[in-house]
């Protein structure tokens, strides 16, 4: 009688195995339960600061109104976006909102799935720390308090940095890892 080696396929929608999983070896910083801490707790960071800082403006300034802080270098703003990235479609809150509502659950839930990588959970931390903090925005006021307003650029919030610094960070791991397989290959 013949003794066959059990093996166990990987769960539905853990992607594809790394080349060196057949032969025992697992990912780097893929193994494991995702760093749930590292990602809410960020989230959870982001959203305070950006809500305390919008607060903090509102409390000052009047809508429309701005302040000189450092020459014209940068200003503080109080201006209310109710559209979407840049300014743009204004006047549409609600499918600004929903749209924001489902790229939650798609953080959160790509989150789940990552496995092991602190990396991957700052990012989507940063990430969603930013959707949640515009999302509260539109659904208490129906618009965005932007605040910080620089020449050249228009105005941003915490939410809005953080949003931005999670894409770059998302897009640096992805050029590395591009760059890892090139190298490995």
């Amino acid at each position: 009688m013949t003794e066959v080696e059990a093996t166990s396929a990987p769960p539905a929608g853990a992607g594809p195995a790394s080349p060196g999983a057949a032969a025992g070896e697992s990912a780097p910083g893929a193994a494991g339960r995702p760093v749930w801490t590292w990602f809410l707790g960020l989230a959870a960071l982001v959203l305070v600061a950006d809500q305390l800082t919008k607060a903090w403006l509102t409390s000052f300034l009047a809508p429309g109104e701005s302040v000189r802080v450092v020459d014209d270098l940068l200003r503080l703003v109080h201006g209310q976006n109710a559209g979407g990235l840049f300014g743009l479609l204004q006047g549409q809150a609600l499918p600004f909102a929903l749209v924001s509502f489902v790229v939650v659950g798609l953080i959160v839930g790509y989150h789940a799935r990552s496995g092991r990588n602190p990396y991957l959970s700052v990012t989507l931390g940063l990430l969603l720390g930013g959707a949640l903090g515009n999302l509260l925005d539109r659904a208490r006021d129906g618009a965005v308090t932007d605040f910080i307003d620089l020449p050249l650029w228009p105005a941003f919030n915490v939410a809005d940095m953080a949003i931005t610094a999670g894409v770059i960070t998302l897009l640096l791991s992805l050029e590395l890892a591009h760059q890892a397989d090139e190298d490995g290959a």
